[in-house]
This record gives structure tokens, C-alpha cells and sequence, in this order.
């Protein structure tokens, strides 16, 4: 057997059974197709899917919500090279990019992935999928309302609470509300709510919560918790809190 057979099929792991599998089915049969058809670069790999690494469906969340607005811009291609850099290294994510392009070649059922998902993950790491969904929407400066609705399905799906949807939504599109949205607190909450509020959702998105899956990961950790931090600070400001 082939080296990057032996790498690929080790890799299946938890994942085998379920629909995740079967995408990584879907690449070894892919690359079959493309040795035997002239094609296959013998310096392509597809990753190797670990217990808990969430590469493989985070790249079919990602595919799914680029393709929502039916156009494939190059501003969410880079931000996909630029996630899975960050992520995986450059190395590795040279090798999820092949698997990527097939991906976004094919329809998965997002209830089943994400039912797999949401079995296999634990909420925080869940929450991080949503933020970086909702960063790769906002790539191209705007958000579509077609990508807004398949966001939404995905959390859903992922066990997200509505509350936590428009949290990490305000995170990204800011309106005078959004401070208040980001705390999950009503505008008309007093400063102890608030104060109470906050607590709640820096404990919620503090970056120790993601920590078991790679160092790697702190940087959108840190931009979550930022967030929290900064509707904090701007409530304050605007009720003349010190």
C-alpha cells in the first residue's frame, strides 16, 4: 500500500461510520480516479482525520457557507488558506487544500455532519466553529443573507442556543444594540446585570475553553474574547461607568 494510503486510512478514526467518513472516502476515491486517469500528483496528500480534530468538517462547514450565495469568491478561498495556516501549518493545510476543492465539489448532509459533530465536540469547540464561520462570511467586507440563514442552520444543527447565535453575530455585524447582544443582556439591564453578564461570557469564551485543541486555535479564541471585552468596555463609555 501506497505511503499516503496507509496515512489516509489510519487517519479515519472516530469518524469512519459516519458521513465524515465518508468524505474521506470520497478522496480516496477521488485520487484513485486521478491516478488512473493520468492526473494523480504524486506529491498530493489528504490529511489524516484525528479524535477530535475538527478539520475535516470544518472545512465542509466552510464550503457549505461559501457556496450558500452560489459564488466562490477568492476573498473566502484566502481566508480558508489563511484559517488552515494558522490552524495546521503550512505543510498540512497544503494537503487540506486538495481535500477542500473536492469538498466544495460535493453536497454533504449538514444534519448528519453536524449531528456527528455535535456528539464527538464539546460546546466550546463548537462555538469556535461559529465564530469562524461567520468570519468567513464577512471576507469579502459583507455579509450575504444567504450565508447569514446557512450559518444559522448550522448552528441549529450544532446544538448552538439562539442567544449564543446573535451573541457571536453581534461580534460581527455591530449596530448601536450590539454591545448589549455580544453579553447576551437586555439594554435596559441595570450595572449589576450587566457587570453579571459579562463575568458569564468571559468565563463562556475565555480561551483556556478551546485550549485542548491546539495552541494553534487561541488566535480566533482571543478575538472572541476581545469581543466580550470591548461590548464591555463600550457600555461603560456609553452609561459613564468607571
Amino acid at each position: 500500500m501506497a505511503g499516503w494510503e496507509k496515512w489516509l486510512w489510519g487517519g479515519l478514526g472516530w469518524s469512519i461510520f459516519g458521513p465524515l467518513g465518508g468524505i474521506m472516502g470520497f478522496a480516496l476515491g477521488s485520487m484513485s480516479d486521478n491516478r488512473s486517469s493520468g492526473y494523480y500528483r504524486k506529491d498530493a496528500h489528504y490529511p489524516r482525520t484525528r479524535p477530535g480534530d475538527f478539520g475535516v468538517s470544518m472545512m465542509v462547514l466552510l464550503a457549505a457557507v461559501m457556496k450558500a450565495d452560489e459564488k466562490l469568491l477568492k476573498s473566502e478561498l484566502d481566508f480558508v488558506k489563511k484559517f488552515l495556516v494558522q490552524t495546521f501549518g503550512t505543510e498540512h493545510s497544503q494537503d487540506l487544500m486538495v481535500l477542500f476543492k473536492d469538498i466544495l465539489d460535493q453536497d454533504y448532509p449538514l444534519r448528519d455532519v453536524c449531528a456527528q459533530i455535535k456528539r464527538h465536540m464539546d460546546h466550546p469547540a463548537r462555538l469556535e466553529m461559529v465564530h469562524v464561520l461567520f468570519g468567513l462570511a464577512q471576507a469579502d467586507r459583507n455579509i450575504d443573507p444567504s450565508e447569514m440563514e446557512v450559518i444559522g442552520i448550522i448552528s441549529g444543527y450544532l446544538g448552538i442556543s439562539s442567544a449564543d447565535f446573535k451573541s457571536i453575530q453581534a461580534m460581527f455585524m455591530r449596530d448601536s444594540g450590539a454591545p448589549y447582544r455580544v453579553l447576551e443582556v437586555d439594554p435596559e439591564a441595570s450595572r449589576e446585570e450587566v457587570k453579571k453578564a459579562y463575568r458569564k461570557m468571559a468565563n463562556k469564551y475565555h480561551p483556556d475553553k478551546v485550549a485542548h485543541l491546539g495552541e494553534d486555535f487561541g488566535v480566533v479564541a482571543e478575538e472572541k474574547f476581545k469581543s466580550i471585552n470591548d461590548a464591555y468596555a463600550h457600555i461603560k463609555e456609553e452609561r459613564g461607568w468607571e
